[in-house]
């Protein structure tokens, strides 16, 4: 459920292997909001399924990656809740905490003894809301997760078979792959080193602020403005010159991403995969890979998914296909559940 519109995708598992058996989308409008929404996206598939995963992101959620002595996962709960006024900037009582220990050493333990440990919160009225919604919907709702990590859960089932990865000399610096999906409001990063994640981070720009830029630019409507972006060649001068300072800002803040990333975690972002439908605007992938100095392409998660094809628009399922990302990352859940 993103801020501009509602993305569903259904994955049934046939043996163990997921299979992509539909899909739907809608707008949010201002009359229906997320509701209607959901119940238009959701006619989009067979109606098999019930049990359902949805996202939350935004200014509601924080990710902190902390450094802390090695303790039983029991431990590392209550030492997180007691010390959590360093690590939100919300009351305890107001937020929905959870806590994992991550791999290796922290980067920041001089003698080895702390451990990295991934922080997630969430305020509680956000995932009370989410709940509310998919079960007004019919749905019963197996778990609420963060936006950013079903991008890792989507590279996770979807990504190049490991027989496809160029082969790495263990004495180099460990490679990594950043997946960046640029939604309306915001741009997430996720940085996945062997699969893993080690860094991400949401950026407070997306294709709304494209669309307004081209709206002034061309003194037009929003939903106007929308239609000019995405065509390609209407107005195309004006629209990568209005464009412009927008894919320059949110290229720099991906650039400092990947400085910061490399400089703490001593891996190399060797490639950047784009998503979300803000990607598709003209300029974006070569924009950002002139700023980050790494290459950057598009990254279609169905190439990795079999899909059933009977009873589906195809050449729709193909033209969402780069918004699905994280709609793919959430239903990616029906493995362990």
């Amino acid at each position: 459920m993103g801020s501009a519109a509602v993305k569903a995708v259904e994955l049934t598992l046939e043996g163990s292997e997921p299979v992509l058996t539909g899909f739907g989308s809608a707008s949010i409008t201002a009359e229906g909001g997320a509701p209607e929404a959901v119940a238009q996206a959701l006619a989009g598939l067979k109606g098999r399924a019930r049990r359902c995963v949805a996202g939350v992101g935004g200014q509601s959620t924080v990710v902190r990656y902390v450094s802390m002595l090695p303790m039983s996962p029991e431990e590392l709960q209550q030492a997180v809740r007691f010390e959590a006024d360093k690590f939100l900037p919300f009351e305890l009582d107001e937020v929905v905490l959870d806590c994992e220990q991550l791999e290796g050493p922290a980067t920041d333990a001089t003698d080895g003894t702390k451990v990295p440990v991934l922080v997630a919160a969430c305020r509680r009225q956000l995932i009370e809301e989410r709940v509310q919604t998919v079960e007004a919907a019919g749905l019963a709702p197996i778990a609420i997760d963060l936006d950013l990590f079903a991008l890792a859960n989507a590279w996770e089932l979807c990504g190049l078979p490991e027989e496809e990865l160029p082969e790495v000399d263990p004495a180099s610096i460990p490679p990594a792959v950043a997946l960046v999906d640029v939604g309306a409001t915001r741009t997430s990063i996720n940085v996945l080193r062997a699969g893993r994640t080690c860094f991400s981070r949401e950026i407070a720009l997306g294709g709304d602020d494209m669309t307004q830029a081209v709206a002034r630019r061309l003194g037009i409507e929003p939903h106007e403005a929308e239609i000019v972006k995405c065509d390609g060649e209407l107005h195309e001068a004006e629209v990568a010159s209005s464009i412009a300072p927008v894919l320059e800002d949110l290229a720099s803040e991906l650039a400092l991403s990947i400085d910061y990333v490399e400089h703490h975690e001593g891996v190399e972002v060797r490639e950047l995969l784009l998503s979300g439908g803000g990607s598709l605007a003209a300029g974006t992938s070569a924009a950002i890979e002139q700023a980050t100095g790494r290459p950057t392409r598009g990254w279609n998660p169905l190439e990795g998914l079999r899909v059933e094809a009977e009873g589906l628009d195809l050449d729709a399922l193909e033209l969402e296909a780069p918004s699905l990302v994280v709609a793919v990352g959430l239903a990616s859940r029906v493995r362990t559940r």
